[in-house]
């Protein structure tokens, strides 16, 4: 047998046996390890295990999954357990990475084509300006100043032979730029939804498609040992292939995908065919002198993303591939990695020209964002993101190891070179990037602290078609007048899968009705049937923000904030079903509810639906009447509450109940004096309103609220209450049985299944600046009387009770 020193560079030959594949286990006294199947089983086992638990410890630093993979690899190897033979020959004996390698290089067939299969092709062809001068200048000043600075090195330095023939290799392999580097990295960090995360990924598309062109014609020129015949049928046929690909099998896979039915599972005939051409492409571009990889990235661009068959496969892939497979591939590197084959002088040769060509890049992107009018801050978190390292480089290090351009001290030094940039790059962009710096607003964006006569601009979120009728009630009793239009900006909501770019689109605004058969399709036309009913009065802005939801909330803080939305309504993550009970839970809604409102630009409403259980009539065109309650208990979101129920209770299908709960012996003047100018305003301002009613009850503890919530379980539509509220006995107890904290304390018992009412709640926040230090203005009355001139009054003057029509009720509790 001979040495098991796998990256000591030598040619060995190794001998196996033939029949050595399962052992009988233990008892029959022979060495298990001796066999294939349980030795790669139990490497598989290991490479998982340790690169998880490296994983979980470099988790605090910021570091990403790839160095923790690396590390593993490279613990394995010759570097650290390997070094004393006790791991390399029990472990990762030289018999057996070929099968290792071989397994790990199918997994990463699948990753590429999945990767593929993720990519926007329309950023391909259409990849706008601000991508188009990032990436080239990205592109070729890091290639011109990487090469120039590699040639100055090899001509003034003394370095051994090997480093100065692999130098120029090395400076080239700095100015790529792989797509699936950066859209891993984005993910990782949650950056992908967020303004300077697309124009990462656009950039990155378009920079691994020059990078794809420079490695064909590097492979080519390599693989036919620099002849230039053979160059050039390397090179003519893979564009042929590439050519054949893209105009006849890509029609025919488009026309394959349309005959797959939407909304069910894919069929395993068309998970076959995927699979078997994922093999055939990466056999075929094996023939004609390219390399493996090469078939399945094609295959994969030209695969339609999303469903109905984009998406079913990327979930099929994911788990295998994507945290089995590829690690295994990340940590073969870090294996065959031999730190101890360094000499200092290659090692500072090679971290200079490196470390040098990252600040190429970086000043490069600077470069470009000077024409662009992109931010110098931003400039360099764009050229961070895009001197991501991973898979992409590690495939282009091993086949150059392997063709004998680098020899094992270059290759420990690239595969170190992917490890510390990574390292020092991640958590550079985690400390430069504060995606919350993007969204604060310049003023007030709230109900209560807009003018009469302004519009009022309303975004909803949109994640379930079932919620629209209720979400059309709450519009159109939100009373669009032409004195004051309402403006809604409606995002539906879409579980980005299959896709690895994230995407904001805004669909076209027409005033007709659009034949469409798609989710998004009937609930834009669902909103345009009642932008048509309130003509001169609504207006309708629709996009789709397809996204993950761990960071949709980038997308709700842009959309807000580009449009000056008022308020923000969002779903519920819990769904009715007709009896009653709780249908379905979505935690991902709820985590995505709480992100929200923590930072929104402006105030922040959460719509639980119950209309299903009453049948969501609708109160357009006058088809019926609409119970709207307002709780009132005091402080801003109360506030805000009460004045867009003051608004809503101006339409003539809206009977507005204001509910006001004191706590009985206990008496601030001075806050009940902020309450009370508040609620005069709002008295005031529906004097004539035969349909309004305010109604004071007087409570003893927590308790007696509860009690007095549960008498109003069946007399209204919609109850409007704030999130939270001034710490008060009145609430004592009631945090205790709280099951979700987004929706407050009143909120959470409104909305509960215990409750037993078919009302929809609307829990209100208003908008927070500065930790609430503004508290105190933000209770300032600024609710507007429809008699004209009414809208301020000297701070000595006292509101008086105003005696009109509407109902006044006291109750104790």
């Amino acid at each position: 047998m001979a040495t098991d020193d796998v990256s000591s560079g030598d040619k060995h030959i190794v001998c196996q046996y033939k029949d050595n594949i399962s052992s009988f286990g233990f008892w029959i006294r022979q060495n298990t390890l001796n066999y294939a199947l349980p030795l790669i089983l139990l490497q598989f086992s290991a490479i998982s295990v340790v690169s998880l638990l490296i994983e979980i410890c470099l988790r605090p630093l910021g570091q990403s999954s790839i160095v923790a993979q690396i590390l593993g690899g490279i613990l394995f190897g010759p570097s650290v357990l390997g070094h004393q033979r006790l791991m390399g020959s029990e472990l990762f004996p030289a018999r057996s990475i070929m099968t290792l390698e071989t397994a790990a290089s199918f997994g990463i067939m699948f990753f590429l084509f999945a990767i593929g299969v993720r990519t926007d092709t329309s950023m391909i062809l259409r990849p706008g300006r601000e991508p188009l001068v990032i990436g080239i200048s990205v592109m070729l000043i890091t290639l011109f100043f990487s090469v120039s600075l590699a040639f100055a090195l090899k001509a003034c330095v003394k370095m051994d032979d090997s480093l100065a023939r692999a130098l120029p290799f090395i400076g080239i392999s700095q100015c790529l730029t792989p797509f699936s580097n950066v859209s891993c990295l984005l993910i990782e960090l949650k950056l992908a939804s967020s303004d300077l995360g697309r124009l990462a990924c656009s950039t990155a598309i378009l920079c691994d498609i020059m990078g794809m062109i420079i490695l064909m014609l590097l492979f080519a020129i390599l693989q036919s040992s620099y002849d230039p015949m053979k160059s050039i049928m390397s090179i003519g046929s893979a564009v042929m292939f590439v050519f054949f690909m893209v105009f006849i099998t890509g029609p025919l896979v488009r026309k394959t995908v349309k005959r797959i039915p939407t909304g069910k599972p894919l069929g395993d005939q068309y998970v076959f065919l995927c699979f078997a051409g994922v093999l055939l492409t990466g056999f075929v571009t094996e023939i004609l002198g390219q390399h493996f990889m090469f078939g399945p990235i094609v295959l994969g661009l030209i695969v339609p993303d999303g469903p109905p068959f984009g998406a079913p496969i990327i979930s099929k892939l994911d788990l295998p591939v994507g945290k089995f497979f590829y690690p295994t591939f990340l940590t073969t590197s870090g294996i065959k990695t031999n730190i101890f084959t360094i000499d200092l002088q290659s090692l500072w040769i090679t971290s200079l020209l490196i470390f040098s060509a990252c600040i190429i890049k970086i000043g490069a992107v600077m470069f470009a964002s000077r024409f662009l009018n992109i931010d110098f801050h931003d400039s360099i978190i764009i050229g961070l993101i895009l001197n991501a390292r991973g898979v992409c480089e590690l495939l282009m290090y091993n086949l150059w190891r392997d063709g004998g351009i680098l020899s094992d001290q270059e290759f420990a030094l690239t595969v170190i070179s992917v490890v510390g940039v990574t390292a020092i790059v991640t958590p550079l962009i985690k400390l430069l990037y504060d995606p919350m710096k993007r969204h604060v607003p310049l003023k007030r964006r709230t109900i209560q602290h807009s003018k009469r006569e302004a519009e009022l601009r309303i975004l909803v979120c949109i994640h379930n078609a079932d919620n629209v009728p209720s979400i059309i009630n709450v519009l159109e009793a939100s009373h669009a007048t032409e004195v004051s239009p309402i403006a809604v900006i409606a995002v539906l909501l879409e579980e980005l899968v299959g896709r690895a770019t994230h995407m904001l689109v805004a669909h076209q605004s027409t005033r007709t009705l659009q034949p469409n058969n798609s989710r998004s399709g009937h609930i834009i036309n669902a909103l345009r049937q009642y932008e048509l009913c309130n003509e001169s009065c609504v207006t309708i802005q629709s996009f789709s923000a397809i996204s993950h939801f761990e960071m949709v909330q980038d997308d709700i803080y842009r959309v807000a904030l580009d449009q000056n939305a008022n308020i923000v309504i969002l779903p519920f993550h819990k769904h009715w079903e007709i009896d009653g009970s709780i249908g379905s839970v979505n935690r991902n809604v709820q985590g995505m509810n709480i992100k929200v409102m923590e930072k929104a630009p402006c105030s922040v409403g959460i719509l639980v639906d119950r209309g299903i259980l009453t049948g969501s009539m609708s109160i357009l065109n006058n088809q019926s009447i609409f119970h709207v309650a307002v709780i009132y208990i005091g402080g801003p979101d109360d506030a805000e509450s009460l004045c867009y129920g003051s608004r809503m209770g101006a339409h003539s299908n809206v009977t507005l109940s204001i509910i006001r709960f004191l706590l009985y012996g206990s008496d601030s003047a001075r806050e009940r004096m902020k309450d009370n100018n508040l609620i005069d305003e709002v008295r005031q301002a529906n004097m004539e309103n035969q349909n309004f009613k305010f109604q004071e009850q007087v409570v003893k503890d927590g308790v007696g609220l509860a009690a007095s919530l549960r008498s109003l379980e069946n007399s209204f539509d919609l109850l409007i209450v704030g999130r939270n509220h001034q710490a008060s006995e009145i609430l004592m107890g009631l945090g205790a049985w709280s099951e979700c904290p987004e929706l407050g304390v009143v909120g959470d018992i409104l909305s509960s299944p215990d409750f037993g009412s078919t009302a929809s709640v609307l829990v209100v926040q208003q908008q927070r600046l500065n930790g609430d230090k503004l508290m105190n203005r933000m209770m300032k009355p600024v609710v507007i009387s429809h008699e004209a001139g009414h809208e301020s009054r000297p701070a000595d003057d006292q509101p008086a009770i105003i005696e009109h029509e509407a109902r006044w009720d006291f109750a104790l509790k």
